[in-house]
């Protein structure tokens, strides 16, 4: 109920029937699964809509419904895979990796959050030495794991099939105790007025135990989340000391973060 009370407060009432159905496509693609009840109390509509979105989607060939909810219909082949549900903008990502890369030290310690451009982060570190690295993320922990000097920790939690995450209570508790010089953080939408958004709410505490474990976070994200927002709010942009992300940003927007004390960083 916490939960939920917290979505409430972070969420976007009134939406038109579309673009309601497309976040909860998003929702989906974040959590692997959602129940009827949950999405209704979250978009403020009734149960009856819900079921009809549902089956709006599934006609379309995204989910497959089921008795009191949905699942989307990649997350057997995308586990079988280690794919991650978001691979757009690939060029991007791996230029926005690379710069994020160079600036970690051997020796250092840091959190990998989840997420393709975070991923492109993690297979620039293989050459790093006497890394310690905190990751939700399974596919992570897979490239750096077998790595010599690197060491791995992950914590508890559910697993997302989206994201090929860890999630949930266990993994926040895990972070209070955690110190990391770094923090690579991952978004779905990052905007002025709007902050840092994401699809759910499941993860929300979850990065913020991140940001607090952190002394410097560095937001990675391509050009195309810029000015985007998607469903519930994580927080205002004062969390972010560094902003890693492409040349498809507008100078307006890169002056925009600039003047919040956020340093810009352009992978180009």
């Amino acid at each position: 109920m916490e939960r939920m009370a917290e979505t409430r407060r972070r969420r976007q009432p009134g939406l038109l029937s579309e673009t309601r159905r497309r976040h909860i496509l998003a929702w989906l693609q974040e959590e692997g699964s959602a129940r009827v009840r949950d999405l209704s109390e979250a978009f403020q509509v009734s149960e009856v809509t819900i079921r009809q979105d549902l089956e709006r989607l599934e006609r379309e060939g995204h989910v497959t419904r089921e008795y009191g909810g949905a699942f989307l219909n990649t997350l057997r082949s995308q586990v079988g895979t280690l794919s991650l549900q978001h691979s757009d903008n690939m060029d991007r990502k791996r230029r926005i990796g690379a710069l994020a890369a160079s600036l970690v030290e051997d020796g250092e310690s840091l959190i990998l959050d989840a997420g393709s451009t975070t991923t492109e982060v993690a297979t620039r570190l293989v050459d790093r030495r006497d890394l310690t690295v905190i990751t939700n993320a399974l596919n992570i922990a897979l490239v750096l794991g077998a790595v010599p000097g690197i060491a791995v920790h992950m914590p508890g939690g559910q697993f997302k099939a989206p994201t090929l995450s860890l999630s949930g209570d266990k993994a926040v508790e895990y972070l209070r105790d955690v110190l990391a010089s770094k923090l690579f953080l991952a978004t779905a939408g990052v905007a002025i007025e709007a902050g840092l958004t994401y699809p759910s709410f499941a993860d929300l505490r979850l990065k913020q135990a991140m940001i607090r474990a952190a002394t410097h976070t560095y937001l990675v994200a391509d050009s195309s989340k810029i000015n985007r927002a998607s469903f519930t709010r994580l927080s205002d942009l004062e969390v972010v000391n560094t902003f890693i992300t492409d040349d498809g940003i507008d100078d307006a927007d890169a002056q925009a973060f600039e003047r919040l004390g956020i340093e810009m960083l352009i992978a180009t």
